[in-house]
């Protein structure tokens, strides 16, 4: 499925959860050192090369999801490409290196540094003194103050989508010259470095109405290495030209091209001669890797049979013999054409999760939700997804950064790791026991939008059967499980819903609120987890069932049903199976795509679901919405921000604004690892594999594709000159 939507910044702004009680945080410190440095699981993969190599001139065509509505990054609706086309021909005064920190960008700033922290924090900025808009204008303080007045949040006619830092500036002035800028913060701010990250101009900014309206549909004045030439949206293209007033090193490239190809689509866009560059699923990287070994072979191949595309998908047409002999020729000399590709791996700057909906029902209780976590092994969940890819399968250990960044440290020990004895006597504490009496229950609605329950019972119980057969040879099955991941990474983003349709299952409705991801089933297979062997699967639960108070313990896990999740339904068929383990049940309810997120994840109504949040540089901010606790609004309702398991503590608030304030960059560390180290004790969310980046680029081009960590470069992208080679492959290739 996608994997853009709004950017990581903008995502990340509103969360809640709700706790039973106080925590008990037994392992808080047990981190490892706090002095050690990480390293990124994975480097980026771009195919580096020197300017000198890289051609002077020729067009990116580069694949994207959406031509977007707005491009203003700080509006609700603006996703990836509103970022891509922001870091293209914007100002951002900080960049993401490959280890995930912020690092000073020269071609606008000199220096940046908190020169007072007494009566309150002072920074001052010194400008590039060559920095100016492409309407001939000096980048200055007017621009710093009128981005702050729209984002401050004292102005409900800006309709802005955060405001996050801003609103703890009280002034903006001019320093000893137009290249000082002097902002004055009312209340101390740890993370001032992710502020003007981008830099719109004082027209954008300067009014409600040229905010609201002046760059939703074009940027008139820009100041980057590029300048939007042109947007059409019959055509759904975005074409960005090389700045003529760009000061900096001039943009290799003359033109960028940013087209909306669905994800499906763009393995036979790339054969047909229609792209350099796009980010594909495992299924399109298969294709192009056996191409590109291929290359000069006679004869079909087989793995075009494995293509993606939902034209080579119709499994209701019966074609002719003559009809099928057609269509591999076809596919054979797409994959041939596909030879003069590359896939470039690495690891995205997000991770995948499980959510447990805190909010009612079993999971409200701590206890219970320790034992789902005790039950899973991360590890195996990890290797499930990224072992067949080529990438490293270790489960992520922090849920405010990942590997390579500052903040990381793998704080897990605080919940303990996979342990089934542990797991069935966190259950037993909790009531729930086996051979208990359980009452049927009747009346169930239907799960959120267009969910319907299976009404087949038989059906159900056949497969199953199926499943516990699978279950007797698991060797046999991890490898069909690895291959069916080459279809797709199959992760739900937040704030990034896929848009195909497909069938739903349902269960009954939870009246709850949240965001989240979500993950299919195993095709063919038993909703839910599988029996334990020998036993039956009637209508209540299985015999030998956990149950407490008539109730059996079952736990509806969500998921989408479309074409590019099968890898994420992979992951929730194992999880359901390792649950069955200790005797927890689980329902599983498929739902379409574009309602998975809101009418399910965001809205509560879930047990279980996957989905996965993208990491930032600024956990201290961008975070803190995430697992902040729950509070009542004023019409009774619950605000849950954007934390949508309804899990969260007043510690873990205390903690977040304690990070947010101080100045002390060794002490800021240390209160978002305490953070997370009680965040993974509360059993609201389990952090389980960084996400696969796969990227399709054309074998000359040069300083592009699996980018990682790292904010592109634009001004050093494009092709090699003739005989020139990049420099070697992180994976040696």
């Amino acid at each position: 499925m996608s994997y853009d939507g709004v950017g990581p910044r903008a995502v990340m702004r509103s969360v809640a959860f709700l706790t039973a009680g106080a925590l008990a945080v037994p392992l808080l410190t047990g981190c490892g050192s706090e002095d050690e440095t990480s390293k990124p699981l994975a480097g980026q993969d771009i195919a580096p090369a020197a300017r000198a190599q890289v051609t002077q001139g020729g067009t990116l065509r580069w694949a994207v999801d959406t031509v977007p509505e707005t491009f203003n990054t700080f509006q609700s609706d603006a996703d990836a490409t509103t970022t891509r086309v922001a870091q293209a021909v914007l100002p951002s005064l900080y960049r993401i290196d490959e280890n995930g920190r912020a690092q000073r960008n020269p071609a606008y700033l000199e220096s940046a540094k908190v020169v007072d922290n007494e009566p309150k924090q002072v920074v001052l900025y010194k400008l590039n003194q060559q920095a100016v808009w492409s309407d001939g204008r000096e980048i200055g303080a007017a621009d710093f103050a009128a981005q702050w007045r729209a984002l401050s949040g004292k102005d409900s006619a800006y309709w802005t989508a955060r405001n996050a830092g801003y609103d703890r500036i009280e002034k903006i002035e001019r320093g000893e010259n137009d290249l000082e800028v002097r902002v004055t913060f009312a209340r101390p701010y740890a993370d001032w470095q992710s502020l003007f990250s981008p830099l719109y101009p004082k027209q954008v900014m300067g009014t409600p109405d040229s905010f609201n309206d002046g760059a939703r549909r074009k940027l008139k004045v820009t100041a980057g290495p590029f300048v939007v030439k042109k947007v059409d949206r019959k055509n759904e293209q975005v074409r960005l030209a090389r700045n003529p007033r760009w000061w900096g090193r001039p943009a290799k490239l003359s033109e960028i091209v940013l087209t909306a190809v669905p994800r499906e689509k763009r393995a036979a866009a790339l054969a047909a001669g229609k792209l350099d560059l796009a980010e594909i699923d495992p299924a399109a990287a298969q294709r192009i890797d056996s191409a590109s070994a291929a290359k000069g072979a006679a004869g079909p191949r087989s793995v075009a049979s494995g293509s993606s595309g939902a034209a080579e998908k119709n499994a209701d047409d019966k074609p002719s013999e003559a009809d099928k002999a057609d269509k591999a020729s076809k596919a054979d000399k797409a994959d041939t054409s596909l030879a003069g590709f590359e896939v470039r791996r690495s690891l995205e700057p997000a991770y995948t999760q499980l959510a447990l909906n805190g909010a009612d029902g079993p999971l409200a209780d701590e206890r219970v939700r320790r034992a789902v976590a005790r039950a899973l092994d991360r590890t195996e969940l990890a290797a499930l997804v990224l072992k067949p890819l080529g990438l490293p399968a270790v489960p992520v250990g922090s849920h405010l950064a990942l590997s390579g960044q500052e903040a990381y440290a793998d704080g897990s020990g605080a919940l303990g790791g996979q342990d089934t004895a542990e797991a069935q006597a966190l259950l037993a504490d909790a009531g729930w026991v086996a051979g208990g009496p359980i009452k049927e229950e009747t009346g169930e609605k239907a799960a959120g939008a267009k969910g319907e329950k299976s009404k087949d019972k038989k059906s159900e119980e056949k497969k199953e059967e199926k499943g516990e057969k699978k279950e007797k040879d698991k060797n046999e099955e991890d490898k069909n499980e690895e291959d069916k991941n080459k279809d797709d990474d199959g992760t739900y983003i937040v704030g990034q819903d896929g848009k195909a349709p497909g069938e739903t299952t349902g269960g009954k409705e939870l009246a709850q609120d949240g965001k989240q991801q979500l993950t299919h089933p195993h095709q063919g297979g038993a909703p839910g987890a599988y029996a334990p062997k020998g036993t039956a699967a009637p209508a209540g639960a299985a015999a030998g069932a956990l149950a407490k108070n008539g109730k059996a313990l079952s736990l509806r896990f969500v998921l989408p049903s479309g074409p590019g999740s099968e890898s994420l339904r992979q992951v929730a068929t194992r999880i359901s199976r390792m649950l069955a383990k200790v005797g927890i049940r689980t329902e599983t309810v498929k739902v379409a795509d574009d309602s998975y997120f809101k009418d399910h994840v965001a809205s509560g109504s879930y047990d279980l679901a996957l989905y996965s949040w993208p990491a930032s540089a600024f956990p201290a901010t961008d975070a803190r919405p995430i697992y902040a606790k729950p509070q009542p609004a004023a019409d009774g309702s619950l605000n849950v921000e954007q934390n949508y398991t309804r899990v969260g503590t007043d510690q873990v608030d205390q903690l977040f604004d304690q990070a947010i304030s101080t100045l002390d960059e060794g002490e800021e560390r240390d209160l978002i690892r305490k953070a997370d180290t009680r965040i993974w004790a509360a059993a609201g969310s389990i952090p389980l594999y960084q996400r696969p980046q796969l990227t399709a680029a054309r074998k000359n081009l040069a300083n592009a594709g699996a980018f990682g960590f790292q904010t592109p470069v634009y001004e050093d992208m494009g092709f090699l000159e003739k005989g020139a080679r990049p420099a070697a492959h992180p994976s040696g290739k």
